[in-house]
């Protein structure tokens, strides 16, 4: 089966961003595009109403994909789309259906006062089981947005692409989500932020309540750590330019503020068998919360 990268839709706006930004996505990797529309059957009471049975909801639904795979061809000519539907419980019902797809692409709402992403309990629930990268949208995210300004200032899409970010643990860097971040820098010809952030040494309050300085040893570490893990992708990808970011602090608060003029966000999360809880990781969870750029989140083991 033909690899795509799957939108989940509903006809929101959000939904219609995360469809733009799938198709530019598309043109990047020269793949199709496939709508997937998941609507729940209506309750029993209701399915033999003539008006708002079974077969009337059906029909309804199936032209939000119709209806908007219509509208991606004729702004990306030349994009191959194909839309799907399925019947079920949507957050499961996404996950089963994309085992063949490359990525899965889904709109989020932007979060008042925050900037981020307001993230429902379908969307949490498809990031925490899906094990291909999920990127989030936000409702209103154009592709102006993913690029520098043009030299009068002006948003354009024709214009270099904005640095592409990822956050990475010195201890546990994944293959996956490095892999994930520099092929995206790659592919748009820029820039990669690599962010990690760490914390002193428990002993360290009490050093500065001693009136001694801190080492500044220990930021020279952590910073040659960072070098050490990332100098094989420099040989991997000559390229592509790297920036490295060794801070001291709160990992998640580092990553937002780098990935403040992004093009994309690069998280990871761990997969996890347990089947109780959302399993998205707080670093994860706080980016997705305060970030302004797409997110991808990249499973890894």
């Amino acid at each position: 089966m033909t690899r795509t990268i799957t939108v989940g839709i509903d006809g929101s706006p959000e939904s219609r961003a995360a469809a733009e930004w799938a198709a530019r996505e598309a043109g990047l990797r020269d793949l199709p595009v496939r709508l997937l529309h998941v609507w729940e059957p209506v309750p029993a009471p209701m399915a033999e109403d003539p008006i708002l049975g079974t077969e009337t909801h059906q029909y309804w639904t199936r032209q939000v994909p119709r209806k908007m795979g219509e509208g991606l061809r004729l702004r990306h000519p030349g994009l191959e789309v194909s839309c799907d539907q399925r019947s079920g419980p949507p957050a499961n019902t996404l996950v089963e259906a994309i085992e063949e797809a490359e990525l899965l692409v889904l709109g989020s709402r932007a979060l008042s006062g925050l900037g981020g992403f307001l993230v429902g309990s379908v969307g949490q629930s498809v990031i925490a089981q899906a094990e291909i990268p999920v990127i989030l949208v936000r409702a209103g995210e154009m592709a102006a947005d993913e690029h520098v300004l043009d030299p009068a200032g002006i948003p354009s899409a024709a214009t270099a692409f904005r640095p592409v970010v990822v956050g990475i643990g010195i201890d546990s860097p994944d293959d996956n989500v490095l892999a994930f971040a520099f092929e995206e820098a790659q592919r748009r010809r820029t820039a990669l932020h690599v962010v990690s952030g760490w914390q002193l040494p428990p002993y360290y309050p009490y050093v500065l309540a001693a009136g001694s300085l801190p080492d500044e040893g220990v930021a020279r570490r952590k910073a040659a750590d960072l070098t050490r893990v990332i100098l094989p992708w420099r040989q991997r990808y000559p390229g592509v330019e790297v920036i490295e970011v060794s801070r001291s602090g709160s990992p998640a608060r580092h990553l937002v503020d780098v990935a403040h003029d992004a093009s994309l966000v690069v998280v990871g999360r761990r997969i996890r068998r347990n089947p109780f809880g959302a399993h998205i990781g707080a670093v994860t969870h706080a980016v997705l919360h305060h970030a302004t750029a797409p997110v991808a989140v990249v499973a890894h083991p």
